[in-house]
């Protein structure tokens, strides 16, 4: 999901609010020009009137921490499914995590057609070498159903020590039965930048977006530049996304000084722009963007600035359409808000949300991989993956309706497994990559033309 570095401008907004939750509410001037102080005075009161009488007639003894919070999830689990609540050790985990490094199975998820869906699988992880696949659905983890699990909820469950297990049971388009995977939790490191030579071309594949890729996206580029590459592809496919920052970064790394990136709109219709600032590394060699279903937030920013610009032909199919942005506020006790604050917009002023980013040249990968060991099937014989059997109860059926934020699958599909050998690409299997690789060489012949 794509975010904005924590920042603490709201360190005097938690403590506020805790008091006025136990202590009643003194509405200030701030409160009054919203023109909702009454109302929302009422609303705390009966708030505070329900706090009360569960804490003096409840069955069992409460703690009014532990009530606070769970209704502090709530109120933000009304907004939207990007928005929550971390305690102070989720807090922590996530800023290690935007660092590149953290325990769990290495999966990326987020809310599609009201049910838990993977974005994408990181890749080396336990949930990738198992065969998780982008767009499957995550029907329980162990045996706790996910249906009315917040995101934050389901990552904290999902993770946990090194070595420990958990059960994944997914629901995959086309499957006949839901899948029982059993993962093995690992320290995962995410290696975002991967960078190879084919074929004379530069080929660089981006798996997630974090404080350090553009930087080391930089020093692949100039590895391409002293290797004579004579053009660049730019492998977005199943990347979930991540900081908004580091596809700023990872932008101003193909487009002139000055030049716009994205802008983001707010509900009162602040704009904040962002602008290019490095030199184009490769201002005179064409670049080719691949994107796919599992393309969303800080890889739609990228391919969609490249596409407006002119700078780069986007190849694959339609990605996921994730167009809003999450600020995280730190709190004054460590605890956390990730927080849908704005919603994003290409440099032409083209929003993502729902729609996506649309290919220059569609090219669809096969539905059925031609390797065995690439079909995203569960490996039996390793142990890592079985067939289960279907879930009872409300989870038994497909949840109707869309998410807001998380609309941008078309039917739900997921998108194919990417051809791979041993975690590389796969020239001779990957139709996406071959046209990429056509196209650019294509361009090198045109370009040496000369009329006579």
């Amino acid at each position: 999901m794509m975010e904005q570095q924590p920042r603490r401008k709201s360190w005097v907004v938690g403590p506020m609010i805790a008091l006025a939750l136990l202590c009643g509410v003194v509405i200030g001037k701030g409160w009054e020009r919203t023109g909702h102080a009454s109302e929302t005075y009422e609303e705390l009161k009966t708030f505070s009137e329900v706090l009360n009488q569960v804490q003096k007639h409840y069955v069992e003894e409460t703690k009014p921490k532990d009530l606070i919070q769970g209704a502090i999830r709530g109120m933000l689990g009304t907004l939207d499914p990007h928005s929550a609540y971390m305690t102070p050790e989720m807090y922590k985990e996530m800023q290690v995590e935007t660092r590149g490094e953290f325990g769990g199975v290495g999966i990326q998820i987020g809310v599609k057609d009201n049910r838990l869906s993977v974005i994408a699988p990181i890749e080396g992880t336990p949930a990738y070498r198992a065969g998780i696949k982008a767009g499957d659905f995550i029907t329980k983890v162990n045996e706790d159903p996910t249906k009315d699990l917040s995101l934050m909820d389901a990552v904290t469950k999902m993770r946990g020590p090194k070595g420990s297990k958990v059960n994944l049971t997914i629901q995959r388009d086309g499957a006949p039965e839901p899948l029982v995977f059993t993962l093995v939790r690992d320290t995962i490191k995410i290696e975002s930048v991967k960078a190879k030579m084919i074929d004379n071309l530069g080929y660089v594949r981006l798996t997630q977006f974090q404080e350090a890729t553009g930087r080391d996206l930089s020093k692949a580029i100039k590895q391409f530049r002293d290797q004579k590459a004579q053009g660049t592809i730019l492998d977005l496919r199943n990347n979930p996304g991540g900081l908004l920052t580091a596809a700023v970064d990872v932008s101003e790394q193909f487009l002139p000084s000055g030049k716009l990136v994205v802008y983001t709109k707010s509900r009162e219709g602040k704009k904040d722009e962002w602008f290019a600032k490095a030199k184009d590394q490769l201002e005179d060699l064409p670049v080719i963007v691949l994107v796919n279903e599992g393309s969303a937030s800080a890889s739609e920013i990228v391919a969609g600035a490249l596409q407006d610009w002119g700078r780069a032909v986007v190849v694959g199919t339609t990605s996921f359409g994730k167009g809003s942005v999450q600020t995280i506020l730190a709190l004054g006790d460590g605890s956390g808000l990730r927080l849908t604050t704005a919603k994003y917009y290409t440099p032409k002023g083209r929003s993502i949300q729902s729609t996506g980013i649309t290919p220059d040249i569609v090219v669809k990968l096969p539905t059925t991989s031609p390797a065995k060991a690439l079909d995203g099937k569960p490996n039996e014989k390793e142990g890592e993956g079985k067939a289960g059997k279907p879930p009872v109860g409300k989870d038994a059926s497909p949840h109707d309706g869309k998410s807001p934020d998380e609309a941008g699958s078309k039917n739900g599909t997921p998108p194919p497994a990417l051809p791979e050998v041993g975690g590389e690409p796969s020239l001779e299997q990957d139709v996406q990559l071959q046209k990429a690789v056509e196209l650019l060489k294509s361009w090198k012949i045109f370009k040496e033309l000369k009329v006579s």
